[in-house]
């Protein structure tokens, strides 16, 4: 069955290929070099059709040297210039690599601790446990970090990632192995890097953050794979789990800010028209192109390092609250995940084979399948682990990569519930002690540094996390492991 979605600033025919995948054809009269292919139900893609999702993603498809298609996942929405749950994919040598394809928050991902507690460990010292979590991790807008690095060691760390973190006493050899990239992005240089990101960067190191970011206490609500579990190391239901949000911090936004600026400014030179100043691009092999993925790697190596502290301070204050040991905690990194990247990755393309493509996730996971070698040693067999967070007072979900996922979305699916009201729309729909008592009422305890942190974040200012993992589970392109709900949250 097909049909017309009308959005915000135009209308495309959206076909319906089946109950969860949705497709807008390939239009030469609008420039589209491929189509768009939806991954939603039909309350979904409705929502989506209610801002420029729809339109940025065909909007992407413009791009020079953009392969196979442009993939939207469940959780999309509208973002700067690509939507936020896309994913797009570049020829190597002939297409273009795009800061905005990336977004401003580089290497935003999340990463899941397990533990050998229950619930019933944690239940009566869960107060102080978030509340200690929130005096040892800075958090908020512009938060400054708990360590201070010195020019030349800013570069080690952006060159080196989580590797420099355990190598300077935060956290331990294995956390690296359960790590995407092992949290390392080889390739990265500081060289051209801006003075202001330098700044920024060096004063934010080791803090979470605001908006979205998060630091939570879990319980494992639902086991739906047994086998897979146990392999991560989740083993029943109401074990506790610790998950951490953030990213680059304003690092990354400065790095992005710089090489949007530079890209707009370089296209003439290209001969490069885009149908969004949003969508600034460079072709990949230019200099420019180089200049900014160096750069970008050394955004994704501060994020890395950033999580891999938070880590370590979280594990301490475990210690110290709850009196036991290293040991006793079990507290061992399950993996570690990136969201706002571009890197490249070798892809079927119809008609073409399989060839090295620059492939962009916005908003989006990789969803790696068993037998890659990208995968670490414990994982091969079974696939890679994808974390979807929720929001606060919502379910987060661990998913396993799949084989479907490599030919229908690049190795991807979603990366979180995915917003459906503006920040401003959530201030003005709720009040501090509405939010409070509705996540108290499901014995959720949060500890947020400011009123509208939390009021911002509300849970219904998101999709249904449920169903964003449900689409991705049918549609194959990752399925569920475990459902995870909050005991306990810290907010900026």
């Amino acid at each position: 069955m097909s049909g017309s979605l009308v959005t915000k600033n135009g209308k495309h025919m959206v076909n319906k290929i089946s109950d969860y995948q949705f497709q807008i054809s390939k239009e030469d009269s609008r420039g589209m070099n491929v189509p768009v292919t939806i991954f939603a139900n039909d309350l979904l893609i409705s929502k989506m059709a209610l801002d420029r999702t729809l339109d940025q993603a065909v909007n992407v498809t413009t791009l020079p040297g953009v392969k196979k298609h442009v993939v939207v996942l469940p959780d999309g929405h509208e973002g700067y210039g690509f939507p936020v749950g896309g994913v797009a994919a570049s020829d190597l040598e002939e297409g273009i690599i795009s800061p905005g394809g990336v977004g401003y928050d580089i290497n935003c991902g999340v990463r899941l601790i397990r533990t050998n507690l229950v619930e019933s460990d944690v239940h009566s010292k869960l107060k102080i446990l978030v509340d200690s979590l929130f005096s040892s991790i800075p958090t908020g807008v512009g938060s400054e970090g708990a360590i201070k690095l010195t020019s030349s060691e800013l570069d080690d760390l952006l060159i080196d990632g989580a590797k420099w973190s355990v190598e300077n006493g935060y956290g331990i050899e294995t956390d690296l192995e359960s790590c995407e990239e092992r949290g390392r992005m080889k390739g990265a240089d500081p060289i051209n890097i801006s003075t202001n990101a330098r700044k920024r960067g060096s004063m934010q190191l080791g803090s979470l953050g605001s908006g979205n970011h998060f630091l939570e206490i879990q319980k494992v609500d639902k086991i739906y794979d047994e086998e897979a579990a146990n392999t991560m190391g989740i083993r029943k239901e109401g074990e506790i789990q610790i998950l951490i949000h953030c990213g680059s911090r304003g690092f990354g936004h400065q790095v992005c800010s710089d090489y949007l600026r530079l890209s707009e400014q370089a296209m003439k030179r290209y001969n490069i028209n885009v149908v969004d100043r949003e969508l600034a691009c460079v072709p990949n092999t230019s200099v420019e192109g180089e200049s900014y993925r160096k750069s970008m790697f050394s955004a994704l190596n501060f994020a890395w390092a950033n999580r891999q502290m938070l880590t370590h301070w979280t594990r301490k204050t475990f210690q110290r609250v709850l009196q036991l040991s290293e040991q006793d905690l079990g507290m061992e990194l399950v993996y570690d995940v990136s969201h706002n990247i571009a890197k490249v990755e070798r892809h079927r393309v119809d008609g073409e084979g399989s060839r090295d493509l620059v492939v962009h996730r916005k908003g989006a996971t990789r969803a790696f399948p068993s037998g890659m070698e990208q995968l670490p040693d414990k994982f091969r067999s079974v696939g890679q682990p994808v974390i979807i967070p929720g929001s606060m007072g919502t379910a987060s979900w661990v998913l396993l990569g799949s084989p479907k996922s490599m030919d229908l979305s690049f190795g991807s699916t979603a990366h979180g519930a995915g917003r459906t009201m503006s920040r401003s729309e959530a201030k003005r729909k709720h009040t501090l002690d509405d939010v409070k008592k509705k996540l108290e009422s499901r014995g959720i305890y949060v500890k947020s540094l400011t009123k509208n942190g939390l009021i911002e974040e509300s849970p219904d200012a998101y999709k249904d996390v449920d169903m964003v993992a449900d689409v991705s589970h049918k549609v194959g392109i990752a399925t569920k492991v475990v459902r995870l709900v909050p005991l306990g949250v810290i907010k900026g």
